[in-house]
């Protein structure tokens, strides 16, 4: 430092440190009845004889929770091309457990898709958003669902480098349908450049979904749904990705559009490790009845289920994580270790994060989620930030 120089102020170095007790954890290697130390943003190290400054008793804590498809929620959309409505979808489904997400896109025109990804690849960078995920415009016109037909287009790779370079590194997830023409090609440009090839939306046989996965493609986009029904003599893509030890099957678990038998067959076959649980959440979620846009389309939502104006398909749902988790412990009857592995622990191997989120382990974010004894939410943290405080029993 110079002699003209300024003197500068010593930083403050004093870090934050919170002990929860009481409550109920659930780890990697079961569940435990143990402190968790907060220190700054990460997890630490616990010291038993640390005097709590939060008790807990009679909740659980479970990690925070990782949604890889969500398009909407609290009246936004990620499809607005919108900073604010993007940081608005964020913020609702923070509050309900989800600290971690990808940006889910609808079918588009593609000049439209690629400034969407602008605008969201930013917030991207700024660690708002884990990535984005493209739904859509490569799918099936046989399959589309709640995506605007006049808008599909064939999976051709210069089209899916296009939405790539748009999205300027943050693409981590592509939903397409490897039957059209240049899917396969599509599925392997997807592959070597890093980023998911998701089958959804589409009107495979099985044997081509086998040749997709063998392509490199590794996640079922809402599996049963928008795709041909199993069947005893048509298998269709259902039993290849359900089969594939290499494929994670994403599961809607909202009540409306998957029956319980269907998601305990998902269980038992793919098992926990294989199973993530999504949202698909429109503008929506968290919100009133009433009418919404989703991209291009017009959506009613009535009793909370989401259906286009225009034909009266299911056009995603109002769900949130939270609700998700507690249905499948509640109402599945799943086990909770199962649960959070589908809504925390796999979702976050599989976007290569498991080494900072995911588990409730020293060195790890500090983002968990703290439920009452009937798994209702009560808290949420997000790198140390208490966005939804419980209190003290």
């Amino acid at each position: 430092m110079a002699a003209s120089d300024p003197p500068t102020e010593l930083a403050d170095v004093t870090t934050r440190r919170e002990v929860l007790a009481g409550a109920r954890l659930v780890l990697p290697s079961g569940v435990a009845r143990e402190r968790l130390t907060v220190e700054g943003d990460r997890i630490a190290s616990n010291v038993p004889e640390e005097h709590a400054t939060l008790d807990l008793a009679g909740h659980w804590i479970v990690p925070g929770f990782v949604d890889i498809h969500v398009h909407g929620g609290g009246g936004a959309s990620f499809s607005a091309g919108s900073a604010e409505e993007a940081l608005t979808v964020a913020a609702t489904h923070r509050a309900h457990g989800t600290t971690t997400m990808l940006a889910s896109t609808v079918t588009d025109d593609l000049d439209d898709l690629a400034r969407q990804a602008g605008v969201l690849s930013e917030l991207v960078e700024q660690g708002e958003l884990a990535g984005i995920h493209f739904e859509g415009p490569f799918i099936s016109p046989h399959r589309c669902g709640a995506h605007q037909p006049s808008l599909l287009r064939d999976p051709y790779p210069a089209d899916v480098r296009k939405l790539l370079d748009a999205a300027r590194g943050a693409a981590r997830m592509m939903t397409l349908a490897p039957e059209l023409p240049g899917g396969l090609e599509s599925v392997r440009l997807l592959a070597d450049a890093g980023v998911i090839a998701a089958v959804g939306h589409t009107d495979a046989a099985y044997e081509a979904t086998i040749d997709a996965i063998d392509a490199g493609a590794t996640v079922a986009t809402h599996l049963f749904n928008a795709m041909p029904p199993l069947g005893h003599r048509a298998p269709g893509p259902v039993a290849a990705l359900l089969e594939d030890e290499r494929v994670t099957v994403e599961l809607i678990n909202d009540g409306t559009h998957l029956h319980p038998a269907v998601l305990e067959l998902a269980f038992a076959t793919a098992g926990p490790g294989r199973v993530a649980f999504i949202t698909d959440a429109m503008g929506a979620a968290g919100m009133d009845d009433g009418l919404y846009p989703l991209g291009p389309m017009q959506v009613e939502v009535k009793d909370g289920v989401a259906r286009l104006v225009d034909g009266g398909s299911i056009a995603g749902s109002t769900l949130t994580l939270d609700v998700a988790f507690r249905r499948a412990i509640t109402v599945d009857g799943l086990p909770v270790e199962h649960v959070v592995e589908a809504v925390s622990a796999g979702p976050a191997k599989l976007l290569g994060l498991y080494d900072r989120i995911g588990s409730l382990e020293p060195g790890k974010d500090a983002d968990l989620v703290v439920l009452d004894e009937d798994f209702s939410l009560t808290g949420v943290m997000r790198k140390g930030e208490w966005l939804v405080r419980p209190t003290d029993d």
